[in-house]
């Protein structure tokens, strides 16, 4: 695994976006995704529409939260003033020594925080 997947890019995928649907297809045998990027992906959907999410979401290895990622996550929610679920990927990520994918500047610039890759740009 070289990559932990943000939700914004498998929410992208599933809106339609084609930059989305083309990363996650080159990426697919590289990442990995959190049970934090599970659960708010999931959270969108229903019915049908869930079970086809969930087929592409067991596509990829789930990153699970363990004592020293909630320990990581709160420090750098104190530091960087993130909301905890960006502040536990942002650790999930720096644990497991991967890069996380996503489009989420404002919180994650990568100039800021090098274990941040940005795949396409909106």
């Amino acid at each position: 695994m070289k990559l932990l997947l943000d939700s914004v890019v498998l929410i992208d995928h599933f809106n339609g976006v084609a930059a989305a649907t083309q990363y996650l297809s080159q990426v697919r045998v590289d990442a990995a995704l959190s049970v934090i990027t599970r659960a708010e992906v999931l959270a969108g959907f229903a019915g049908r529409a869930s079970r086809k999410a969930r087929r592409l979401l067991d596509c990829f290895p789930t990153l699970s939260i363990d004592q020293a990622i909630a320990d990581s996550a709160a420090a750098l929610r104190r530091k960087h003033g993130w909301k905890l679920p960006d502040a536990f990927q942002a650790a999930i990520a720096r644990s497991h020594r991967l890069k996380l994918a996503t489009r989420d500047l404002a919180d994650f610039p990568p100039r800021r925080h090098r274990f941040v890759v940005v795949p396409y740009r909106l």
